[in-house]
């Protein structure tokens, strides 16, 4: 086995990727198997190189020494023989200082000129973009991280502008050709023409164009079954249920309140309250403006709500109609849906999701062919994560309660009726609460906003997260108040958990200088991006995830165990999220390399410590 020729601590120079170009590195680490220096330039990029792209300082000095020590005897006569004696000499005129200056002059223009290039290479790296709704997807997140290495491949020729007279393989020459030919201006034209080139998506999710297909059917089959089950008396898995008429699935006044609340949802959205805030950057460089008002627009709904109540609206309706408003959700997620993808085929390459875009119909039309829909300002993606169907999961819950007191003849509800309808508001809450949030998560970042997102926030969200208040209308559960007690404690962990963790991204990632984010420590990346090492996210690397599902099972618990239905929520979400967190590491991997293996190794457990 070959022996390693620099040592860790090193200063030496290291050959840019793709390019002739030197730069002053310190050798971090070396891999013995893969025999590969780990080098960290000043600039705070970490990259693999071989042992043949890595040479000594002092190759460089000797080189620059010779290249500046040709005799006088032989630039006298070089001179001599290029100037005829007839010529006048007005080379002859300039002064020895006058010279130096010029050249001073010239080395500084190149070198400024060519210290732009590393930084166009690390400004063009993809930041970012999955958590649930919206509580941010996790620091340690993301996609390929491919437009680095297309970056060096299309401006080859432009990199081999010399970066430092002395660092260059190539001759005085030719260097000097290149110049002339390939000016700073060049380099970042080629740079935008680049960065607006679109990308295939080429690793397809959800099993592809036969699992996007077969989701398309089973999620509302599903919905449907888990309805169907909570009405019967004895909801277990083996009792299945039996399926109504096809005209009672629909009612047209239904669907008419249906949109009566997705329109007044959009009116509190289109209000001019709220602060304005810029989202991440797209891959053109712009950032879109979206203004936070999700919990004014809450506000505004409750008020709503108690009018309806003080004029005696009966709002177990809901519950009375809840098939229907379940197949009316549906089919307006569906017309949204084919809307989004027949508007998609008009919009611009680089405004496409860069997970929806594999040329692929059944596949794009389930993950969304454009990124960021918008009828002027109105921005629908983001409109519909956290706007009708979050708040309508409340109401919903609400009306559940008043169901509850009526079919059961109670003055007040059951205390798991309770529980329930207070853990769930406390999450809603907190969700608008922190609206800003979701504009780094991998919804409004990377996900382009076709069917499943439209199914999930419309349909998935207010008709199945509210499964357990379902439940308890048809399958009262008494609990003690020890017991009580005891679920509350449980949910206000989760709770804790889940709200710090992301609380310490969201922060890190907005200003990693922030003096209250002093004391956690990180591991750089070549994206300019750091991997929290302390802290929660040096507890396991999810934490977010962990406290979501102590959230989800604090929100079954009052509903006994008579039955497994009610635990459906907290089943689907560990594979959900177990799906999420291993689509992360992949992600992660390509975009952080040696960080991440790095990070993986100082932080051993994904979401379940000593378990997971």
């Amino acid at each position: 086995m070959p022996s390693r020729k620099y040592a860790d601590g090193e200063v030496v120079m290291g050959r840019w990727p793709g390019s002739v170009l030197y730069y002053e590195v310190q050798v971090t680490s070396y891999d013995d198997v893969a025999h590969l220096y780990t080098v960290k330039y000043k600039d705070g990029t970490e990259l693999a190189l071989k042992e043949s792209d890595i040479r000594s300082q002092s190759s460089f000095k000797h080189r620059k020494s010779q290249s500046s020590s040709s005799s006088p005897s032989r630039r006298s006569s070089s001179r001599s023989r290029s100037r005829s004696p007839g010529r006048p000499g007005r080379g002859r005129r300039r002064s020895a200082s006058q010279s130096r200056e010029h050249k001073d002059d010239k080395k500084k223009a190149i070198q400024e000129t060519s210290l732009a290039l590393p930084a166009v290479l690390i400004l063009f790296k993809p930041s970012e973009n999955n958590t649930k709704r919206y509580n941010g997807e996790p620091e340690n997140t993301e996609k390929n991280d491919t437009s680095c290495i297309i970056l060096e491949q299309k401006l080859k020729p432009d990199l081999e502008v010399k970066h430092f007279e002395q660092y260059s393989l190539r001759s005085r020459k030719d260097e000097k050709k290149k110049e002339e030919m390939y000016s700073e201006k060049k380099i970042f034209t080629t740079v935008k023409t680049i960065e607006k080139a679109p990308s295939k998506t080429k690793e397809l999710e959800f099993g592809g164009r036969i699992g996007t297909f077969m989701l398309i059917l089973l999620l509302p089959a599903t919905v449907l079954y888990l309805l169907l089950m909570c009405k019967q008396d004895d909801p277990s898995l083996i009792n299945f249920p039996a399926l109504p008429a096809l005209e009672s699935l629909w009612e047209t006044r239904v669907f008419g309140i249906f949109l009566l609340w997705f329109f007044l949802q959009a009116l509190f959205y289109l209000l001019p309250i709220g602060k304005v805030v810029e989202g991440l950057p797209l891959s053109n460089g712009k950032k879109l403006q979206y203004r936070i008002n999700g919990f004014y627009a809450f506000i505004f709904t409750a008020a709503a709500i108690g009018i309806l109540l003080y004029f005696q609206f009966e709002l177990h309706y809901l519950y009375d109609h809840f098939m229907q408003f379940a197949v009316s959700a549906a089919a307006f997620s569906l017309a949204l849906s084919i809307y989004l993808y027949v508007r998609s085929l008009k919009a611009p390459e680089e405004e496409l999701a860069p997970g929806g875009n594999s040329g692929y119909f059944i596949y794009d039309f389930f993950t969304g062919h454009e990124l960021n829909p918008r009828i002027g300002s109105f921005d629908l993606k983001y409109f519909c994560e956290l706007r009708p169907g979050l708040i309508g999961w409340v109401v919903i819950n609400l009306a559940m309660l008043l169901a509850e007191m009526k079919i059961h003849n109670l003055s007040m509800p059951s205390l798991s009726m309770i529980l329930v309808n207070s853990f769930q508001l406390l999450y809603v809450v907190d969700a608008l609460w922190n609206e800003e949030a979701v504009l780094t998560t991998m919804d409004i970042t990377h996900d382009g906003f076709g069917f499943m997102l439209a199914f999930g926030d419309l349909v998935w969200v207010p008709f199945v997260y509210s499964l357990q208040a379902f439940y308890l209308v048809g399958h009262p559960t008494v609990i003690s108040w020890p017991v009580a007690a005891a679920i509350t404690v449980v949910n206000c962990i989760g709770y804790y958990i889940f709200r710090s963790a992301n609380s310490q991204k969201n922060n890190f990632r907005r200003n990693p200088a922030d003096p209250r984010l002093a004391n956690l420590k990180f591991i750089p990346t070549a994206t300019g991006k750091g991997l929290l090492v302390t802290g929660w996210w040096g507890f396991v690397r999810h934490p977010n995830y962990l406290g979501d599902i102590i959230m989800a099972l604090a929100w079954s618990l009052p509903c006994g165990f008579n039955h497994i239905l009610p635990y459906f929520y907290v089943i689907y979400f560990i594979c959900l999220l177990v799906h999420r967190e291993a689509r992360d590491e992949h992600h992660c991997k390509q975009k952080y390399g040696l960080a991440w293996e790095r990070y993986c190794q100082r932080v051993p457990y994904r979401i379940f410590p000593y378990i997971y």
